[in-house]
């Protein structure tokens, strides 16, 4: 059952946009990785085919306590793969639900007159669009080296430094065993597309994260002060929550919220690989957490990154991508306006970033548009990086300074940006800390990207090979 339980967790987080299929399968820590990722590829490839079964076989509504993904994985190896190979009550589930579910299939073939199970498939496309083009990112994790050094470290392994990019074609054409710094975060490192440093030693000490460029923003536009209380809402897989501790300097607090036992035991693990002390990790729904118990009266700052679609994935994985029902999405979008009015009632909040990785307007400007209209006057969005070349739709006036990212136009995940920040004569409560005039110049250059960036003392511990 560790295999089907596994799986079901890196599609979960395929479909929040964690990060993409390597990545999680990698950090899932289940020991045959090979047999994890091949199983999950081949879900993913038959997605469209198992969503029509479960719901042409009613398996959800009959057995409401199966999560969905871990219902397409046993699915999957009932009907397609090699057979079932758990026991317990989920072989027992699936077992009771297999006339059903062999039925369905077969009249889905007779429905599209194929004859084999393949043939029920898509024709198979190379990888989402842009999948091809956008580099492989890594972010310098600055708790335990700096920038310089691991360009050194790089050099030495053979691959050639380029310098800063000035433009995102700068980025498009790397190839090779070449790389650049990023045009827009400095801590960012870019490589040629599917570049792999899972088994790098920089990767395995925790010196360097995999993390998609979009992925970073949430945290690099909150840019808490050092010293500062900081929510994470939804917190795993914790790539997010490293990188407020690296802004951070480990001084303040971070609070991280996720649901789930498992995926906070990776998050911990690949916390502490990070360098990461100053966080306290709750399983908890963050809709549960009281925003006026006395530990979070500090709390100033707070990055909110929801469950989504996930639309604005690119997959590394050839497959058919299943467009989110209406009804789903709608679902969603009730939930993500309900968790982000909730962020927002906490007293002494001053600044949040709500991000997504979907495309669909629905969950992202319609969401902030409702949410900001609930708080009448208490919050308002705050056009930070103005030179970031994609905005938000105009689904409102000012949605323009909502950012958004695709692999078309930024060589990116698709991903969506907003921040807010509270907007009232007397704030609900002082701030935690005074935020000192380096912290606020540090602040501005995170805003104003084209600023020049501040010198960076080189670390005493050099990286060793």
């Amino acid at each position: 059952m560790a295999l089907y339980s596994a799986a079901a967790a890196v599609l979960e987080g395929l479909e929040r946009g964690d990060g993409g299929i390597k990545t999680l399968v990698y950090n899932s820590r289940f020991p045959h990785v090979r047999q994890l990722y091949a199983l999950v590829a081949e879900t993913l490839r038959y997605s469209p085919v198992l969503e029509k079964l479960l719901a042409g076989a009613a398996l959800l509504q009959a057995e409401k306590k199966l999560p969905p993904q871990l219902a397409k994985v046993l699915v999957y190896d009932l009907l397609f793969g090699k057979g079932l190979k758990c026991g317990g009550r989920w072989k027992a589930l699936a077992r009771r639900h297999r006339p059903r579910l062999e039925a369905e299939l077969a009249r889905l073939k007779v429905q599209q007159k194929v004859s084999r199970n393949e043939d029920l498939l898509a024709p198979t496309h190379a990888a989402s669009p842009g999948a091809s083009q956008v580099p492989r990112y890594i972010r310098v994790n600055t708790l335990k080296t700096c920038v310089d050094d691991v360009i050194d470290f790089f050099k030495r392994q053979g691959y050639s430094y380029l310098g800063k990019a000035a433009s995102v074609e700068e980025l498009r054409a790397l190839s090779g065993k070449k790389f650049l710094s990023d045009l827009h975060l400095p801590e960012l490192l870019a490589f040629p597309p599917q570049t792999d440093f899972h088994d790098n030693l920089l990767y395995t000490s925790g010196h360097i994260i995999l993390q998609d460029k979009a992925s970073c923003l949430p945290a690099f536009l909150l840019s808490p002060a050092a010293g500062s209380h900081v929510i994470d809402a939804c917190a795993a897989p914790g790539n997010k929550t490293s990188h407020l501790a690296a802004i951070l300097q480990n001084k303040g607090q971070i609070f991280a919220f996720d649901v789930d036992t498992k995926r906070l035991a990776t998050m911990n693990t690949m916390l502490m690989r990070a360098g990461v002390t100053s966080f306290q990790l709750a399983q908890q729904d963050f809709l549960t957490v009281n925003p006026k118990d006395p530990k979070y009266s500090k709390v100033t700052y707070m990055l909110l990154d929801p469950s989504c679609s996930g639309s604005g994935m690119v997959s590394r994985v050839p497959r058919e991508e299943a467009a989110p029902s209406a009804e789903r999405l709608q679902a969603l979008a009730g939930f993500q306006r309900k968790i982000l009015s909730h962020a927002l009632s906490f007293p002494a909040l001053q600044r949040l970033v709500y991000s997504t990785c979907s495309l669909h307007r629905e969950e992202n400007e319609d969401v902030v548009h409702a949410v900001l209209q609930e708080q009448g006057s208490s919050f308002r969005l705050v056009n930070a990086f103005p030179s970031w070349p994609c905005r938000g739709l105009a689904a409102f006036p000012g949605a323009e300074s909502c950012l958004r990212a695709s692999p078309a136009d930024t060589l990116t995940h698709g991903f969506f940006v907003a921040v807010l920040e509270r907007h009232e004569e007397a704030p609900a409560a002082p701030s935690s800390l005074p935020v000192a005039a380096e912290d606020n110049l540090q602040h501005r250059e995170r805003l104003e990207p084209g600023a020049a960036p501040k010198s960076r003392k080189r670390k005493k511990q050099r990286i060793k090979e």
